[in-house]
């Protein structure tokens, strides 16, 4: 036995292992959303944990945080916000008076942002007439990722090459992410479908069409139905996109008044740059 033991811290000093009590702990950097995640996980490696606020399945125009959250929240170092969803509208300054010590980093601050008309969601108001969906473009990716960078090098000087490199190697992935999208999209649709308007900034990127049945939080009404549907006939669009944080019943029903294909996307997924991949290969008439 006492040689087993012997051995067993042989191995850990060749190795560099050390036993799990006595571990440094990472610094906590949250984030409000998974797409976020991705971007500071790939910059910050093995020096920073990072943790979403908004879990999978849920929407962060809505998200209220469970009080576990708030508690841990105070394990944080920084906050990375995506810029303007409801969460963090809603949110961010209780968020502070709960963990005043935070620094608050705005990953959108380098976008050129589409700017709307501010309404109500339920009982939350939706991101002051800014349209908050900035992660799902790639050419806001890069600037997102540029902004993650410069808050992990901020927080942590001594890994500023650690960090640079990380995140020009990220830059690789976004650039090998446009060129298979442009690849789908050399052959595609210029108007698409969609309840929710999670794909303003994609849109905008490659000059297409975004008819969102949701119209300021809201569900369309009868009359708005049925323009859609016309709308949909005129146009000749073909997809139809849905999320699963939103009912899509009255995405099926113009779907299936037009003849319209229904496809599932996930803008908050944390694979973002298999999402957008998936969004294009969608829109593309010569798929795959």
């Amino acid at each position: 036995m006492k040689k087993w033991i012997i051995y067993s811290i042989a191995l850990c000093l060749l190795t560099g292992c050390t036993p799990r009590s006595s571990r440094p702990e990472r610094p906590i950097v949250t984030v409000t959303i998974e797409p976020l995640r991705y971007f500071a996980e790939s910059v910050a490696g093995d020096r920073f944990e990072v943790v979403s606020m908004v879990p999978r399945g849920s929407s962060p125009e809505t998200y209220d945080p469970t009080p576990q959250q708030l508690v841990s929240l105070h394990r944080s170092v920084a906050y990375l916000r995506i810029g303007h969803i409801g969460f963090e509208l809603n949110w961010m300054d209780k968020l502070l008076d709960n963990a005043p010590h935070l620094k608050v980093y705005d990953t959108s601050a380098d976008i050129d942002l589409i700017r709307g008309t501010p309404h109500r969601h339920g009982d939350h108001v939706h991101p002051g007439g800014v349209e908050p969906h900035v992660w799902n473009s790639v050419h806001n990716a890069r600037r997102i990722v540029d902004a993650v960078c410069r808050a992990l090098c901020e927080l942590r000087v001594a890994d500023t090459d650690y960090f640079t490199h990380r995140r020009d190697s990220l830059l690789q992935v976004i650039d090998a992410t446009q060129a298979e999208v442009e690849r789908h999209l050399a052959q595609a649709d210029s108007v698409f479908f969609i309840f929710h308007p999670a794909l303003s900034y994609f849109a905008r990127d490659y000059g297409l069409r975004q008819v969102s049945l949701e119209e300021d939080g809201k569900e369309p009404s009868p009359a708005a139905l049925k323009q859609l549907v016309d709308t949909a006939r005129t146009t000749g669009a073909r997809v139809m996109f849905v999320q699963q944080e939103f009912d899509s019943r009255h995405a099926r029903l113009v779907a299936d008044e037009t003849g319209m294909e229904v496809v599932t996307i996930h803008p908050l997924s944390y694979d973002w740059h298999r999402e957008m991949i998936h969004i294009a290969r969608s829109l593309s008439r010569s798929q795959p």
